[in-house]
Protein backbone atom coordinates (compact mmCIF):
# COMPACT_ATOMS: atom_id res chain seq x y z
CA UNK A 1 0.00 0.00 0.00
CA UNK A 2 3.19 2.12 0.99
CA UNK A 3 4.50 1.87 -2.21
CA UNK A 4 1.18 2.85 -3.99
CA UNK A 5 0.55 5.84 -2.05
CA UNK A 6 4.27 7.12 -2.68
CA UNK A 7 3.75 6.72 -6.76
CA UNK A 8 0.33 8.10 -6.53
CA UNK A 9 1.92 11.26 -4.74
CA UNK A 10 4.79 11.26 -7.42
CA UNK A 11 1.97 11.38 -10.17
CA UNK A 12 0.67 14.03 -8.31
CA UNK A 13 3.70 16.41 -7.72
CA UNK A 14 4.64 15.75 -11.81
CA UNK A 15 1.18 16.59 -12.58
CA UNK A 16 1.19 19.98 -10.28
CA UNK A 17 4.46 21.14 -11.71
CA UNK A 18 3.73 20.49 -15.26
CA UNK A 19 0.07 22.82 -14.71
CA UNK A 20 2.84 25.72 -12.70
CA UNK A 21 5.29 25.34 -15.20
CA UNK A 22 2.52 26.32 -17.79
CA UNK A 23 1.10 29.04 -16.04
CA UNK A 24 4.47 30.59 -15.45
CA UNK A 25 4.84 30.19 -19.23
CA UNK A 26 1.62 31.57 -20.54
CA UNK A 27 0.76 28.78 -21.74
CA UNK A 28 -2.48 28.45 -20.52
CA UNK A 29 -5.81 30.16 -22.25
CA UNK A 30 -8.08 32.28 -19.83
CA UNK A 31 -10.92 29.81 -20.30
CA UNK A 32 -9.15 26.92 -19.23
CA UNK A 33 -8.02 28.58 -15.31
CA UNK A 34 -11.81 27.81 -13.97
CA UNK A 35 -10.78 24.20 -14.82
CA UNK A 36 -6.87 23.93 -13.51
CA UNK A 37 -8.38 26.08 -10.50
CA UNK A 38 -11.02 22.56 -9.55
CA UNK A 39 -7.99 20.06 -10.73
CA UNK A 40 -5.52 21.57 -8.53
CA UNK A 41 -7.87 21.59 -5.56
CA UNK A 42 -9.02 18.09 -6.04
CA UNK A 43 -5.00 17.07 -6.39
CA UNK A 44 -4.00 19.10 -3.51
CA UNK A 45 -6.95 17.45 -1.37
CA UNK A 46 -5.53 14.37 -2.01
CA UNK A 47 -2.04 14.93 -1.78
CA UNK A 48 -2.75 15.99 1.78
CA UNK A 49 -4.76 13.14 2.42
CA UNK A 50 -2.03 10.85 1.07
CA UNK A 51 0.65 12.72 3.21
CA UNK A 52 -1.36 11.86 6.32
CA UNK A 53 -1.75 8.10 5.20
CA UNK A 54 1.94 8.11 4.61
CA UNK A 55 2.54 9.65 8.32
CA UNK A 56 0.38 7.19 9.88
CA UNK A 57 0.91 4.05 8.00
CA UNK A 58 -1.59 1.38 8.67
CA UNK A 59 -0.04 -2.01 10.31
CA UNK A 60 -2.42 -4.41 7.88
CA UNK A 61 -0.91 -3.76 4.06
CA UNK A 62 -2.21 -5.94 1.74
CA UNK A 63 0.76 -8.37 -0.19
CA UNK A 64 -1.23 -8.44 -3.25
CA UNK A 65 -1.55 -5.21 -3.74
CA UNK A 66 0.17 -3.77 -6.90
CA UNK A 67 1.29 -0.50 -7.87
CA UNK A 68 1.21 -1.02 -11.63
CA UNK A 69 -2.91 -2.69 -11.56
CA UNK A 70 -3.66 0.88 -9.41
CA UNK A 71 -5.52 2.98 -11.86
CA UNK A 72 -4.72 6.32 -9.70
CA UNK A 73 -1.54 6.00 -10.02
CA UNK A 74 -1.91 7.40 -13.83
CA UNK A 75 -4.54 9.24 -13.38
CA UNK A 76 -3.75 12.88 -13.42
CA UNK A 77 0.00 12.70 -13.91
CA UNK A 78 0.13 14.27 -16.95
CA UNK A 79 -0.94 11.87 -19.50
CA UNK A 80 -4.77 11.96 -18.42
CA UNK A 81 -5.33 15.66 -20.27
CA UNK A 82 -8.79 15.46 -22.34
CA UNK A 83 -9.56 16.62 -25.38
CA UNK A 84 -11.30 19.71 -23.58
CA UNK A 85 -7.77 20.45 -22.45
CA UNK A 86 -5.97 23.43 -23.79
CA UNK A 87 -3.47 22.81 -26.94
CA UNK A 88 0.11 24.53 -25.86
CA UNK A 89 0.70 25.35 -29.11
CA UNK A 90 -2.43 27.23 -29.74
CA UNK A 91 -2.43 31.18 -29.30
CA UNK A 92 -3.31 32.40 -25.77
CA UNK A 93 -5.97 35.18 -24.17
CA UNK A 94 -3.99 36.74 -21.64
CA UNK A 95 -4.84 35.18 -18.10
CA UNK A 96 -5.78 37.37 -14.90
CA UNK A 97 -2.58 37.97 -13.55
CA UNK A 98 -4.26 37.43 -9.80
CA UNK A 99 -5.21 33.83 -10.58
CA UNK A 100 -2.47 32.90 -12.46
CA UNK A 101 -0.98 33.69 -8.97
CA UNK A 102 -3.18 32.54 -6.60
CA UNK A 103 -3.09 29.23 -8.57
CA UNK A 104 0.84 28.90 -8.72
CA UNK A 105 0.72 29.70 -4.59
CA UNK A 106 -1.65 27.09 -3.81
CA UNK A 107 0.44 24.31 -5.78
CA UNK A 108 3.40 25.80 -4.00
CA UNK A 109 1.79 25.07 -0.23
CA UNK A 110 1.08 21.92 -1.78
CA UNK A 111 4.12 21.05 -2.98
CA UNK A 112 5.72 22.53 0.02
CA UNK A 113 8.41 20.77 1.73
CA UNK A 114 11.84 21.07 4.03
CA UNK A 115 13.84 20.51 1.24
CA UNK A 116 11.95 21.93 -1.26
CA UNK A 117 11.74 25.08 1.00
CA UNK A 118 15.81 24.85 1.50
CA UNK A 119 16.80 24.38 -1.77
CA UNK A 120 14.14 27.33 -2.90
CA UNK A 121 15.69 29.44 -0.39
CA UNK A 122 19.53 28.15 -2.08
CA UNK A 123 18.11 29.53 -5.32
CA UNK A 124 16.76 32.54 -4.48
CA UNK A 125 20.29 33.20 -2.53
CA UNK A 126 22.27 32.92 -5.55
CA UNK A 127 20.12 34.51 -7.74
CA UNK A 128 20.45 37.87 -5.60
CA UNK A 129 24.09 37.35 -5.25
CA UNK A 130 24.07 36.61 -9.19
CA UNK A 131 21.70 39.44 -9.83
CA UNK A 132 23.62 41.87 -7.50
CA UNK A 133 27.18 41.33 -10.27
CA UNK A 134 24.79 41.60 -13.72
CA UNK A 135 25.27 37.54 -14.15
CA UNK A 136 21.41 37.51 -14.61
CA UNK A 137 18.53 40.31 -15.66
CA UNK A 138 15.96 41.85 -12.83
CA UNK A 139 12.94 39.87 -14.58
CA UNK A 140 15.16 36.43 -14.10
CA UNK A 141 16.05 37.41 -10.61
CA UNK A 142 12.20 38.28 -9.77
CA UNK A 143 11.10 34.90 -11.56
CA UNK A 144 13.63 32.78 -9.15
CA UNK A 145 11.64 35.13 -6.21
CA UNK A 146 14.01 38.12 -5.70
CA UNK A 147 12.16 41.69 -4.84
CA UNK A 148 13.23 44.43 -7.17
CA UNK A 149 12.01 47.79 -7.55
CA UNK A 150 14.03 50.83 -9.10
CA UNK A 151 17.41 49.57 -9.02
CA UNK A 152 16.94 48.41 -5.43
CA UNK A 153 16.86 44.59 -4.24
CA UNK A 154 14.84 43.68 -1.20
CA UNK A 155 17.34 41.10 0.96
CA UNK A 156 15.97 37.67 0.66
CA UNK A 157 14.50 36.56 4.22
CA UNK A 158 17.25 34.31 5.29
CA UNK A 159 20.00 35.87 3.64
CA UNK A 160 18.76 38.82 6.47
CA UNK A 161 18.36 36.58 8.75
CA UNK A 162 22.50 35.52 8.23
CA UNK A 163 23.14 38.93 8.03
CA UNK A 164 22.10 39.39 11.53
CA UNK A 165 23.57 35.67 13.11
CA UNK A 166 26.82 37.21 11.44
CA UNK A 167 26.02 40.43 13.57
CA UNK A 168 25.29 38.83 16.60
CA UNK A 169 28.40 36.52 16.62
CA UNK A 170 30.38 40.68 16.20
CA UNK A 171 28.54 42.95 17.77
CA UNK A 172 27.48 41.13 21.41
CA UNK A 173 24.67 44.16 22.20
CA UNK A 174 22.43 41.50 19.51
CA UNK A 175 23.30 38.65 21.20
CA UNK A 176 22.41 39.83 24.53
CA UNK A 177 20.20 42.29 24.15
CA UNK A 178 16.39 42.50 23.65
CA UNK A 179 15.39 42.30 19.61
CA UNK A 180 12.08 43.28 17.97
CA UNK A 181 10.51 42.99 14.88
CA UNK A 182 8.35 45.14 14.31
CA UNK A 183 7.16 48.39 11.69
CA UNK A 184 5.71 50.94 14.38
CA UNK A 185 7.51 53.10 17.14
CA UNK A 186 8.80 50.73 19.94
CA UNK A 187 8.00 52.53 23.09
CA UNK A 188 9.09 51.64 26.64
CA UNK A 189 7.76 53.69 30.08
CA UNK A 190 10.10 54.11 32.47
CA UNK A 191 9.18 54.52 35.78
CA UNK A 192 10.51 58.10 37.37
CA UNK A 193 8.24 58.67 40.06
CA UNK A 194 7.68 56.05 43.18
CA UNK A 195 4.79 55.50 45.37
CA UNK A 196 4.93 56.16 49.09
CA UNK A 197 3.30 54.08 51.92
CA UNK A 198 2.47 54.94 55.62
CA UNK A 199 1.73 53.49 58.65
CA UNK A 200 -0.19 54.50 61.25
CA UNK A 201 -0.54 54.04 64.63
CA UNK A 202 -4.61 55.21 64.78
CA UNK A 203 -7.85 54.50 62.93
CA UNK A 204 -8.05 56.97 59.70
CA UNK A 205 -11.00 59.74 60.06
CA UNK A 206 -12.03 62.13 57.95
CA UNK A 207 -9.75 64.51 59.50
CA UNK A 208 -7.04 62.33 58.78
CA UNK A 209 -7.26 60.45 55.62
CA UNK A 210 -4.07 58.46 53.56
CA UNK A 211 -1.89 61.10 51.55
CA UNK A 212 -1.75 60.80 48.24
CA UNK A 213 1.08 59.71 46.54
CA UNK A 214 1.38 59.98 42.63
CA UNK A 215 3.44 57.35 40.42
CA UNK A 216 5.10 59.26 37.37
CA UNK A 217 6.21 57.16 34.18
CA UNK A 218 8.36 59.15 31.14
CA UNK A 219 8.81 56.96 28.27
CA UNK A 220 11.81 56.12 25.69
CA UNK A 221 10.99 55.42 21.85
CA UNK A 222 12.98 54.01 19.90
CA UNK A 223 13.19 55.84 16.47
CA UNK A 224 15.00 53.87 13.92
CA UNK A 225 17.30 55.48 11.36
CA UNK A 226 19.15 54.43 8.44
CA UNK A 227 22.34 52.13 8.68
CA UNK A 228 24.38 51.77 5.66
CA UNK A 229 27.47 50.71 4.14
CA UNK A 230 29.23 50.89 0.80
CA UNK A 231 31.75 48.60 -1.35
CA UNK A 232 33.13 48.90 -4.75
CA UNK A 233 34.01 46.72 -7.34
CA UNK A 234 35.84 46.96 -10.81
CA UNK A 235 34.19 45.99 -13.71
CA UNK A 236 37.78 44.07 -14.64
CA UNK A 237 37.08 41.95 -11.53
CA UNK A 238 33.73 41.29 -12.77
CA UNK A 239 34.22 40.87 -16.11
CA UNK A 240 37.11 38.36 -15.93
CA UNK A 241 37.34 36.83 -12.55
CA UNK A 242 36.43 32.88 -11.95
CA UNK A 243 36.16 33.05 -8.14
CA UNK A 244 32.10 34.00 -7.00
CA UNK A 245 32.68 37.69 -6.54
CA UNK A 246 28.63 37.70 -5.53
CA UNK A 247 29.65 35.90 -2.35
CA UNK A 248 32.88 38.21 -1.70
CA UNK A 249 30.19 41.12 -2.26
CA UNK A 250 27.93 39.38 0.06
CA UNK A 251 30.49 39.01 2.66
CA UNK A 252 32.07 42.91 2.52
CA UNK A 253 28.29 44.16 2.71
CA UNK A 254 27.81 41.82 5.72
CA UNK A 255 31.13 42.94 7.57
CA UNK A 256 30.99 46.64 6.46
CA UNK A 257 27.02 46.82 8.12
CA UNK A 258 27.66 45.37 11.53
CA UNK A 259 30.63 47.68 12.12
CA UNK A 260 28.68 50.41 11.41
CA UNK A 261 25.96 49.11 13.44
CA UNK A 262 28.07 47.89 16.09
CA UNK A 263 29.97 51.06 16.77
CA UNK A 264 26.09 52.98 16.06
CA UNK A 265 25.16 50.78 19.45
CA UNK A 266 28.36 51.05 21.35
CA UNK A 267 29.83 54.16 20.61
CA UNK A 268 27.61 56.97 18.78
CA UNK A 269 27.36 60.68 20.14
CA UNK A 270 24.30 60.86 17.78
CA UNK A 271 22.12 57.76 19.59
CA UNK A 272 21.71 59.09 23.26
CA UNK A 273 21.07 55.52 24.25
CA UNK A 274 24.26 53.96 22.92
CA UNK A 275 26.46 51.91 25.65
CA UNK A 276 28.71 54.81 25.84
CA UNK A 277 26.55 57.43 26.79
CA UNK A 278 24.27 55.72 28.36
CA UNK A 279 26.13 53.64 30.92
CA UNK A 280 26.51 54.59 34.49
CA UNK A 281 29.93 55.97 35.43
CA UNK A 282 31.41 54.15 38.06
CA UNK A 283 34.07 56.41 39.53
CA UNK A 284 35.07 54.78 42.92
CA UNK A 285 37.97 57.04 45.33
CA UNK A 286 41.57 55.58 44.67
CA UNK A 287 42.30 51.52 45.02
CA UNK A 288 43.50 48.90 43.40
CA UNK A 289 41.70 47.29 40.42
CA UNK A 290 40.65 44.16 41.83
CA UNK A 291 38.84 46.41 44.74
CA UNK A 292 37.16 48.40 42.05
CA UNK A 293 36.04 45.01 40.39
CA UNK A 294 34.12 44.06 43.37
CA UNK A 295 32.71 47.44 44.69
CA UNK A 296 31.10 47.99 40.56
CA UNK A 297 29.73 44.36 40.82
CA UNK A 298 27.79 45.20 44.30
CA UNK A 299 26.38 48.55 42.65
CA UNK A 300 24.49 46.39 40.15
CA UNK A 301 20.94 46.37 41.75
CA UNK A 302 20.74 42.58 42.79
CA UNK A 303 17.42 41.83 40.73
CA UNK A 304 19.65 42.92 37.67
CA UNK A 305 23.14 40.86 39.47
CA UNK A 306 21.09 37.09 37.81
CA UNK A 307 21.89 37.74 34.53
CA UNK A 308 25.07 39.92 34.38
CA UNK A 309 28.52 40.17 32.67
CA UNK A 310 31.05 41.40 32.24
CA UNK A 311 31.92 43.52 28.24
CA UNK A 312 35.48 44.94 27.97
CA UNK A 313 38.26 45.47 25.63
CA UNK A 314 41.28 44.04 25.64
CA UNK A 315 43.43 46.63 27.34
CA UNK A 316 41.29 46.36 30.14
CA UNK A 317 41.21 42.53 30.01
CA UNK A 318 45.04 42.73 29.88
CA UNK A 319 45.31 44.96 32.92
CA UNK A 320 43.04 42.25 34.58
CA UNK A 321 44.69 39.68 33.68
CA UNK A 322 48.07 41.14 35.39
CA UNK A 323 46.36 40.96 38.51
CA UNK A 324 48.63 39.24 41.35
CA UNK A 325 47.72 37.61 44.67
CA UNK A 326 50.00 38.20 47.41
CA UNK A 327 52.00 34.81 46.20
CA UNK A 328 52.10 36.47 42.64
CA UNK A 329 49.94 34.06 41.48
CA UNK A 330 47.69 35.09 38.44
CA UNK A 331 43.97 36.28 40.31
CA UNK A 332 42.46 35.71 37.59
CA UNK A 333 41.23 32.15 36.98
CA UNK A 334 40.44 30.91 33.02
CA UNK A 335 37.35 28.98 32.53
CA UNK A 336 35.66 27.73 30.12
CA UNK A 337 32.27 28.53 29.12
CA UNK A 338 30.36 28.05 26.21
CA UNK A 339 29.84 30.50 24.00
CA UNK A 340 32.04 33.31 26.33
CA UNK A 341 35.38 34.52 26.18
CA UNK A 342 36.52 31.70 28.62
CA UNK A 343 36.84 33.79 31.59
CA UNK A 344 34.62 34.47 34.91
CA UNK A 345 35.50 37.55 37.02
CA UNK A 346 34.17 37.44 40.47
CA UNK A 347 32.08 34.28 39.21
CA UNK A 348 30.37 36.15 36.26
CA UNK A 349 31.14 35.77 32.94
CA UNK A 350 33.45 37.64 30.60
CA UNK A 351 33.05 38.63 26.63
CA UNK A 352 35.95 40.74 24.94
CA UNK A 353 35.21 42.88 21.88
CA UNK A 354 37.37 45.66 20.55
CA UNK A 355 34.00 47.95 20.15
CA UNK A 356 34.79 48.78 23.29
CA UNK A 357 37.26 51.00 22.61
CA UNK A 358 35.01 53.78 21.42
CA UNK A 359 38.39 54.88 19.52
CA UNK A 360 40.85 54.86 22.19
CA UNK A 361 41.85 51.30 22.23
CA UNK A 362 45.14 52.37 24.56
CA UNK A 363 42.07 52.66 27.94
CA UNK A 364 41.39 49.88 29.67
CA UNK A 365 37.56 50.07 30.06
CA UNK A 366 34.68 47.59 30.89
CA UNK A 367 30.85 47.32 31.37
CA UNK A 368 28.85 45.27 33.31
CA UNK A 369 25.57 44.50 34.43
CA UNK A 370 22.32 43.02 32.34
CA UNK A 371 22.63 43.51 28.54
CA UNK A 372 19.35 42.32 27.99
CA UNK A 373 18.04 46.13 28.84
CA UNK A 374 19.51 46.86 25.20
CA UNK A 375 16.95 47.09 22.97
CA UNK A 376 17.39 47.10 19.62
CA UNK A 377 14.23 47.51 17.29
CA UNK A 378 14.83 46.17 13.68
CA UNK A 379 12.40 47.31 11.03
CA UNK A 380 10.44 44.54 9.25
CA UNK A 381 11.38 43.89 5.38
CA UNK A 382 13.75 46.94 5.41
CA UNK A 383 16.98 45.65 4.52
CA UNK A 384 17.87 46.25 0.90
CA UNK A 385 20.62 46.45 -1.70
CA UNK A 386 21.66 49.19 -3.87
CA UNK A 387 23.51 48.33 -7.22
CA UNK A 388 25.41 51.85 -8.27
CA UNK A 389 26.28 52.13 -12.04
CA UNK A 390 26.45 55.42 -12.85
CA UNK A 391 27.67 57.00 -10.12
CA UNK A 392 31.25 55.42 -10.29
CA UNK A 393 31.26 54.76 -13.88
CA UNK A 394 34.13 57.32 -14.57
CA UNK A 395 36.31 54.99 -12.64
CA UNK A 396 34.84 51.72 -14.03
CA UNK A 397 33.46 50.27 -10.84
CA UNK A 398 30.36 49.44 -9.69
CA UNK A 399 29.04 50.15 -6.18
CA UNK A 400 26.82 47.96 -4.02
CA UNK A 401 24.84 49.58 -0.70
CA UNK A 402 23.65 47.63 1.51
CA UNK A 403 20.41 49.83 4.01
CA UNK A 404 18.53 48.98 7.00
CA UNK A 405 15.88 51.03 9.40
CA UNK A 406 16.96 49.86 13.06
CA UNK A 407 17.85 51.37 16.28
CA UNK A 408 19.31 50.43 19.14
CA UNK A 409 19.33 51.98 23.01
CA UNK A 410 19.82 51.21 26.62
CA UNK A 411 16.96 51.79 28.11
CA UNK A 412 16.28 51.74 31.76
CA UNK A 413 14.75 53.87 34.84
CA UNK A 414 16.35 56.03 37.24
CA UNK A 415 15.35 53.62 40.53
CA UNK A 416 17.18 50.64 38.61
CA UNK A 417 20.27 51.24 36.65
CA UNK A 418 21.29 48.42 34.23
CA UNK A 419 24.84 48.84 33.10
CA UNK A 420 27.88 50.31 34.63
CA UNK A 421 30.45 51.63 33.24
CA UNK A 422 34.37 51.46 34.41
CA UNK A 423 37.44 53.03 32.97
CA UNK A 424 41.08 51.85 34.95
CA UNK A 425 43.23 54.26 33.86
CA UNK A 426 45.12 55.04 37.18
CA UNK A 427 47.44 52.12 36.21
CA UNK A 428 47.29 50.10 39.78
CA UNK A 429 47.56 46.22 38.88
CA UNK A 430 48.40 44.63 42.20
CA UNK A 431 45.78 43.10 44.61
Amino acid sequence: MKKILMRRKAAIEARMKEIRADLEGDKTEASAVEQLQKEVDDLAAELEEIKKALENPEDDEDPEDDPENDPSVTAGGGEGRTGDDPDPNENRNGVDPEKRNALVNNIMRSLSSESRTKAKEGEQRKAFANYLVGRISESEARAMGVETTNGKVLIPETLAKEIITYAQEENLLRKYGTVIRTKGTQGYPILVKKAKAQRIKTERTQDNPIPQTDIDFDEVKLNPTETDALVLVTKKLLAMTDMPVEQTVIEELKKAYVDQEANFFYNSTDNPGSLIQKAVAFTPAEMEVYDKLVRLKNTVPTSKLKNSRWMMNRAALTAVETIKDKNGNPLLREAYIEGTFGYRILGYPVDVTDYVDGGTPETPRLYFGDFSSFRIQDVINSMEVSKLLEKYSDTNQVGFKIWHLNDGQLVYGPYEPTVFKLELTDGATSA
